[in-house]
Parts: C-alpha cells; sequence; structure tokens
C-alpha cells in the first residue's frame, strides 16, 4: 500500500514550491514560532485514521490493564506493587499523595509503526507529558493555500488535542468554583527553577489555552501561597487548579520540594484548588509497570481477551526492578542485539542502553548495573522508514517517526510526531538526540 508521504514528497520533487516550503510559511502563534519554529520537520507525518483510532482503542485497554495492577497482581497492596517496579519506598509514598486509586486518563504513548501496526514504546501518563499544542502547526498549515489543496485532494483531517484538554481542565475545576458562571483561573506549575528551562514550552501551551478561553498563569511550586482559607494563589491571583508541569522525582530532588508541595496537597483535599493530574500518575507511567503486563510470572491474571490486546500492542518487555525470573539476565545477554534497556522513571531516551549499538561487555555491564534498579528491558521495534523533503538541498532522505498519541477522558485525543533520519541512531528524543524534529499529524482515510 502506497504511503501517502511519497505523494507529498514527489510533489515536492516535482516543483510544487508552496507544498515544499508550507512548514517554513505556516504563520504560528508567536509564542509557539519561539518555542518550536526551528525544530519543525519540512512536512507533517500522515497517518491513517482507522489505524490510528484503532491503536487509540488499544491504548485505553491498555491504561485500563495498567490502573488494575496493584489490585489484580498485588491485592491491593501499592507498597508491593511499587517495590517490583523498583520505586524506592520515598519516592513511592510521594507519588500516593493525594491518591484515590484511579488516576485521570491524560497522557501520551510513544509507538512505533514497524510496516505492520503500531508497536507501543512507552505510556507516558499525567498532565506533565510535552506536545499537547502541537495542534497550533496543524492550524497553520492548512492557512498556506498550497498545503490546503493538498489537504482537501486527500481528505485530510487533524484532532486539536489542546482543545479536549481544554474541556477537561473545566470540567476538573468545577469543584472549586462554587456557583460557577466564571472560567476558572489555572496554574501552569513547574518544579522550583525549571521554568528558566521550559519557559518557552509554557509559553508556547499558554498560548493554546488562550486561545481555547482559559487564563493560565505560570509559576514553580515554591511560588504557590495558601490563604486563610486553603486556596492557593500565585502572584496573588486566587487559583482554581493547578496544572501540574512537574514530576514527583523533581519534588524529591528539591530540599524544599515535598514540603512546599504539601500546601499544594492539602488545598486539592479540601477542594479549594484541585491538583491536575495527581502524582499518582507516575505509579503506572513508570516503564516497569508495561513489563508486568507480559511478564510470563502474572499470566494468569489477565484473560484471553486481555492478553491478546498485550500481544497486538506491546512489544517482549521485562521489569528489571524488583524479583528477577531465573535465567532471565542470562537471555537478555544473548539477545542483545534485539533488546533495548531502559530506565523504567527516564525521560527523552536518557541513561537508555541500545543492545545493537553496544559491545557484548558494554552490554553485560549495563545489564548488571540494571538489575533491581527500575530498569524495563524491551524488544527492538524496528520502524518503518518515509520520505521527508529537504527545501535546502532539494533531496528526499529517509526518516523514522516515533508516534506521540495523546489519550484524555475523551478517549483519542490526536497525535503528534517526533522524527529522526533513518540512520541517525536508535534514541528518537530531543533531550538525546539534538537532529530531531517535531511533526504535527494528519489523517486520511
Amino acid at each position: 500500500m502506497r504511503l501517502l508521504s511519497r505523494d507529498y514528497v514527489d510533489e515536492c520533487l516535482n516543483g510544487n514550491e508552496g507544498l515544499r516550503d508550507a512548514v517554513a510559511r505556516a504563520g504560528l502563534p508567536p509564542a509557539f514560532d519561539t518555542a518550536w519554529r526551528r525544530h519543525l520537520l519540512p512536512r507533517p507525518w500522515f497517518v491513517r485514521a482507522e489505524e490510528i483510532r484503532d491503536f487509540a482503542r488499544d491504548l485505553e485497554g491498555l491504561f485500563e490493564l495498567l490502573v488494575s495492577l496493584p489490585e489484580r497482581l498485588f491485592g491491593g497492596d501499592h507498597a508491593r506493587y511499587a517495590a517490583e517496579l523498583g520505586i524506592a519506598p520515598r519516592h513511592a509514598a510521594l507519588l500516593r499523595r493525594s491518591a484515590d486509586g484511579r488516576p485521570a486518563k491524560l497522557g501520551r504513548a510513544d509507538a512505533y509503526h514497524d510496516g505492520g501496526g503500531y508497536r507501543l514504546l512507552e505510556f507516558n501518563l499525567g498532565s506533565e507529558v510535552g506536545g499537547l499544542d502541537m495542534a497550533v502547526c496543524n492550524e497553520a498549515l492548512l492557512g498556506v493555500g498550497e498545503f490546503a489543496d493538498f489537504a482537501a485532494a486527500h481528505g485530510l483531517a487533524h484532532v486539536d488535542t489542546a482543545a479536549l484538554l481544554a474541556e477537561d481542565l473545566r470540567e476538573r475545576a468545577r469543584p472549586a468554583l462554587p456557583g460557577g458562571g466564571r472560567e476558572p483561573v489555572i496554574g501552569l506549575v513547574e518544579g522550583n527553577g525549571a521554568v528558566g528551562p521550559y519557559g518557552r514550552l509554557m509559553r508556547a501551551f499558554q498560548e493554546a489555552m488562550a486561545a481555547q478561553g482559559l487564563d493560565l498563569r505560570i509559576g514553580e511550586v515554591g511560588q504557590l501561597r495558601a490563604r486563610a482559607d486553603g486556596k492557593l494563589t500565585l502572584d496573588g491571583a486566587p487559583l482554581d487548579l493547578v496544572l501540574r508541569n512537574f514530576g514527583a522525582s523533581q519534588l524529591l530532588d528539591d530540599p524544599a520540594g515535598p514540603e512546599v508541595a504539601e500546601e499544594l496537597f492539602r488545598a486539592h483535599e479540601a477542594g479549594r484548588t484541585v491538583l491536575f493530574t495527581s502524582l499518582e500518575s507516575g505509579l503506572y507511567a513508570h516503564k516497569n509497570a508495561l513489563g508486568l503486563l507480559s511478564d510470563p510470572r502474572w499470566t494468569g491474571a489477565f484473560d484471553a481477551v486481555e492478553r491478546d490486546l498485550v500481544d497486538r500492542v506491546l512489544p517482549w518487555s521485562r521489569p528489571l526492578g524488583g524479583a528477577i525470573g531465573a535465567g532471565l539476565l542470562d537471555e537478555c545477554r544473548e539477545r542483545r542485539e534485539q533488546l533495548i534497556l531502559k530506565p523504567g522513571g527516564g525521560h527523552g531516551g536518557l541513561n537508555t542502553f541500545v543492545g545493537w549499538e553496544c559491545t557484548d561487555a558494554e552490554w553485560r555491564e549495563a545489564l548488571d548495573r540494571a538489575a533491581g534498579r527500575g530498569y524495563l528491558v524491551q524488544e527492538r521495534v524496528v520502524p518503518r522508514s518515509e520520505p521527508v523533503h529537504d527545501p535546502a538541498s532539494g533531496t528526499a532522505d529517509e526518516w523514522i517517526a516515533a508516534l506521540g498519541v495523546f489519550l484524555t477522558s475523551h478517549g483519542y485525543a490526536g497525535a503528534h510526531a517526533r522524527a529522526n533520519r533513518a540512520d541517525g541512531g536508535a534514541i528518537v528524543g530531543m533531550s538525546s538526540n539534538p537532529d530531531t524534529r517535531m511533526a504535527c499529524v494528519f489523517s486520511h482515510a
């Protein structure tokens, strides 16, 4: 089946200058332009609508399996569950702070298309996931005449992730708005010292939320103050909801972090300022949670339909966090060229060991260090490559993309893509590979 990306690139190679330069000419909103323009791929990524929606439905089923793991495998004992993942007790206790046993359905699943379908690499749950504002790029591209013509000819469509998230934020803030009648004031809150390095990204998201009619204030957790009635303020402005942009590890790394965050937890528990999402999401975003789904020790805990779902979506994955099955490390040593080793609580590809890029000695050392330290070992997924036209050189090269598929309470909530040249290394992520490029995603029949 011919890929739409090849039709797009062929038009660029055949002299359609408007299509070739569409991304460069797109009128992006100012803050988004500052944050992302130089990182954008010269074309959007294309997906088949039915295929991406089927995958998103599978992800919803997988989410339900993930949040059932403490009860299903450990009788509701979250301490045992966290220990099995390799999460330290102090970290686990913080993740459980203000938890209600049912984390919000908000996250981004990263996946490769291997030519036969989408295969899940990791499932990032919680409000700190990136890329929620990428649909502004879709809208900007549709304002370029030549691209709009291509979109119409091929029936392109997209989902506005920010619009769906804005609906969730209004709903979540409602308990802190007695009587209603006004829009919520929302604090987009980072860890202490993090607005500096991440401020441009936060301002782009603030801009996208303003377009949805929401008042979003940017700050750090240490700037929050509690009024006498328990409601939190940021620079004097009362907040109805805090949209968490920090993780538990940031609080633990900051000597003042856990204590300062207590005011936030108390305000949430009192219903004065809602915390969205709770840190509880981190218990299920940990990569070793995926490993528990495919670990043969727990096969009997899932019925045939559930096992089929896991096998369909998830490559072979094994946790190296808690008890390690006999022979697992030996198997991993033998299968070096088919395996990748990831820190369970990591992000961006940092501290990841790629078996097929390691020597035998390097791989053995990495496995020995990872055992019992919360790592996940996963089978390699070889992504399908697609052509990308380079407007500067006039040539086309093969690229690979990690698709980020968003879920909210509405279910499928759009997607974006991170892309590298096919020969640019195994990890597709801006934190670990500066040549990585971002792309908005359009679907087609």
